[in-house]
C-alpha cells in the first residue's frame, strides 16, 4: 500500500463518519502561537478551536498536516522511524464525541481488509496514561476500560508515565492523557520481552490518540477546556513501513528516491556500513 492510499484510506474513512476533510495548513503557523516556531503536529491549526476562541467549521474535522519537530533530531538516522518532517494524519472531535468513539474507530480502521490497513488484532498493543503526581492525575482508567471494551486484553494494554502517553503541542497549551496504537512487528525486530515505551524497534508506535480535556498554563494550573476533545495522529511514514513491509520507514515509496539519489551523487551505498546508512538517512530526511 504506497503512502498516497495510506493517506486517502485514513482521510475517506473518517468522512464517511461525518468529518470535514481539511487541507494542510502551512507549516508555518498563520497565527501567533508563543509556544512553537513551525506547525509541530495535526492539531496545532486547530487550537483557537480547541481553547473555545474560535468556531470551527465543522465538529468533526480530518486532516493530513505537515509537521515538523527537533525533538527527535539526534536520533534520525540511529533508528529505523524517527524524522524531523513527517506528514500527520488526524482526526478531531471538537466537544462532539470522545474516548469511546475514538477507541472504536481506530481499532476499525486498524484491522479492516477492506477499507483500513488489515493489520492482526492479535499484533496491537495499546498504551494508557499511568498518571502523574505533578499533575495530580491517576491512571486513565476510562481510557482503559473503553479498550477492554472492544476486546484488547491486559496484558496488551501497557501504562506509561507523563513523557509517554501525556499529549502537549508545547509547555503550555491544550493537552490531555492519550492511548497510543502500537503493531507487534514480530521476533525478526527483538525479543519477546520487548514492550511498547522500551524504545526498541519490535513494537512500532503507529497512531496516538489524545483525550484533550485541559489546558497547561505556564505556572502548571491544568483547568480543563470549555469542551472535551479529540486529536489524533497517525503517521503517514511509518504506516507506509508497515503496509509496504520495510524495516525502515526510509525504505519506502517516500524516502526511497531520495537515498537513492543519494546514492547516486556520493557513491556510496545504504547499508554498506552504519554510518553511510545514517548518512544517507540524514540527507533524505533533511532534504525532505
Amino acid at each position: 500500500m504506497r503512502a498516497g492510499e495510506v493517506r486517502e484510506r485514513f482521510l475517506s474513512f473518517f468522512e464517511r463518519s461525518g468529518h470535514l476533510r481539511v487541507p494542510s495548513a502551512s507549516l508555518v503557523p498563520s497565527v501567533y502561537d508563543p509556544s512553537v516556531l513551525l506547525t509541530t503536529a495535526g492539531m496545532q491549526p486547530f487550537k483557537p478551536y480547541f481553547r473555545g476562541d474560535e468556531e470551527p467549521p465543522s465538529r468533526r474535522l480530518t486532516s493530513c498536516q505537515r509537521s515538523f519537530r527537533t525533538t527527535d533530531i539526534e536520533n534520525v538516522g540511529l533508528t529505523l522511524r524517527h524524522l524531523t518532517f513527517f506528514e500527520m494524519l488526524g482526526n478531531f472531535s471538537v466537544g462532539d464525541y470522545f474516548k469511546a468513539q475514538a477507541v472504536e474507530w481506530a481499532l476499525d480502521l486498524s484491522t479492516s481488509k477492506e477499507y483500513g490497513y488489515g493489520f492482526d488484532f492479535e499484533s496491537i498493543w495499546i498504551t494508557v496514561f499511568g498518571g502523574d503526581d505533578e499533575l495530580g492525575l491517576g491512571p486513565d482508567e476510562e481510557a482503559i476500560g473503553y479498550w477492554r471494551a472492544v476486546g484488547v486484553p491486559d496484558e496488551r494494554i501497557v501504562l506509561l508515565g507523563r513523557d509517554d502517553n501525556f499529549w502537549q503541542s508545547g509547555p503550555t497549551g491544550p493537552c490531555g492523557p492519550c492511548s497510543e496504537l502500537y503493531l507487534d512487528r514480530g521476533p525478526d525486530f527483538g525479543p519477546e520481552s520487548d514492550r511498547p515505551g522500551d524504545d526498541t524497534e519490535r513494537h512500532l508506535e503507529y497512531w496516538n490518540l489524545v483525550f484533550m480535556q485541559y489546558e497547561l498554563q505556564a505556572d502548571g494550573a491544568l483547568p480543563e477546556l470549555p469542551t472535551k476533545n479529540i486529536d489524533t495522529g497517525l503517521g503517514v511514514e511509518r504506516m507506509a513501513s508497515l503496509t509496504q513491509g520495510v524495516p525502515s520507514v526510509y525504505e519506502t515509496d517516500l524516502f526511497g528516491p531520495l537515498v537513492g539519489l543519494g546514492e547516486e551523487l556520493s557513491g556510496r551505498k545504504y547499508g554498506d556500513d552504519d554510518a553511510t546508512t545514517r548518512a544517507l538517512r540524514i540527507i533524505a530526511d533533511h532534504g525532505r
